[in-house]
């Protein structure tokens, strides 16, 4: 969660804040609080009285307020911190190309178009959609690959041959190697992080809301204003969609006889959404979580540091585990 939240501000805001190397004790309270906040989100649909909470600042709520008021003053601060930027370099600050340079930017221009709270919301946006959901991803990516070792090792080989031929280099040397087109060779490591999202999807039930009177596919209407779940947590363990092994984590289901990857249809395989409503994001996502897990993977075999410890969810927006993953990592040989 650390690493993607550095990524997602160093890529999106061109902000370095140094969360994973704990230099940061904002950022580390601002992620802690970020988590809290969207996980009572959720609470809200399953309790009829959290705006009588909130009215009388009471319980879950109150807390809620808390979180709320250490969110906007790290965000905030951010945005502050760009303006002061762009105040003393218009013409270099005009180089940059980050999403909220970008936003700010234009906001030049036309000083009416939007504010600091609109910027907050967009920010808060593209954290939860480039960090929660990856960090998620990567975090279910590992344990399924401490309970299937062999698909770990073929990973590690897979990594090696496509970025140094197979040699062994250390760290520094194989992120250089790590280029777009070795990253574009490694089919087997696409398949299994795909195959982790079947599984484990980041978004494990999404909800649309019906701008104008429809019917369905199967011939069910639906109204404007009606709101419509699918769920592809279940959809991605259905037999009838994925056969009779649907509940296994089996990587080699998405490539064809040659080891290339194979795509599925968007509306099958949900994980990213589908139509107009894609995922802007998918490509960024995969890039990251391949160039993570390559490193590590190449570097290091992971195994559960208690063989029978078992993972459960915890209740939020995106799909995480309810406690830290523990696992042994011991050099790769």
């Amino acid at each position: 969660m650390r690493s993607t939240l550095d990524s997602i501000f160093k890529v999106g805001f061109g902000v370095s804040l140094g969360v994973l190397s704990g230099s940061s004790e904002e950022g580390v309270a601002f992620a802690r609080a970020f988590d809290n906040a969207s996980e009572q989100v959720l609470h809200r649909f399953l309790d009829p009285f959290w705006k009588a909470k909130r009215l009388l600042n009471f319980s879950s709520e109150a807390a809620m307020k808390r979180w709320l008021r250490t969110i906007n003053a790290f965000i905030y601060a951010v945005i502050d911190r760009k303006i002061e930027q762009m105040g003393r370099d218009q013409q270099e600050f005009a180089k940059k190309e980050d999403i909220l340079s970008r936003f700010l930017l234009e906001r030049e221009r036309d000083p009416g178009c939007f504010d600091n709270k609109y910027i907050r919301d967009i920010i808060l946006n593209f954290v939860i959609a480039g960090r929660d959901t990856t960090a998620g991803t990567l975090s279910w990516f590992l344990y399924v690959l401490c309970r299937n070792q062999a698909v770990q090792d073929r990973i590690a080989e897979e990594v090696r041959a496509a970025a140094t031929g197979g040699r062994d280099v250390g760290a520094q040397e194989l992120v250089a190697c790590l280029t777009e087109d070795a990253i574009g060779k490694m089919h087997y490591l696409h398949a299994a992080l795909t195959e982790t999202l079947r599984l484990y999807p980041a978004v494990p039930v999404d909800v649309k809301c019906c701008f104008s009177d429809d019917t369905l596919p199967d011939g069910y209407a639906v109204n404007k204003g009606d709101m419509v779940n699918y769920q592809p947590f279940p959809m991605g363990r259905m037999e009838f969609l994925w056969g009779a092994d649907a509940e296994e984590f089996r990587p080699e289901r998405w490539l064809d006889g040659d080891g290339i990857f194979v795509t599925e249809s968007p509306f099958k395989f949900t994980a990213f959404q589908a139509g107009p409503r894609v995922c802007l994001g998918k490509e960024f996502a995969y890039r990251q979580m391949k160039i993570f897990a390559a490193v590590l993977l190449s570097m290091y075999r992971f195994e559960m540091w208690d063989a029978d410890a078992t993972v459960g969810y915890r209740a939020m927006l995106t799909l995480k585990m309810d406690r830290p993953l523990y696992v042994r990592a011991s050099l790769r040989r």
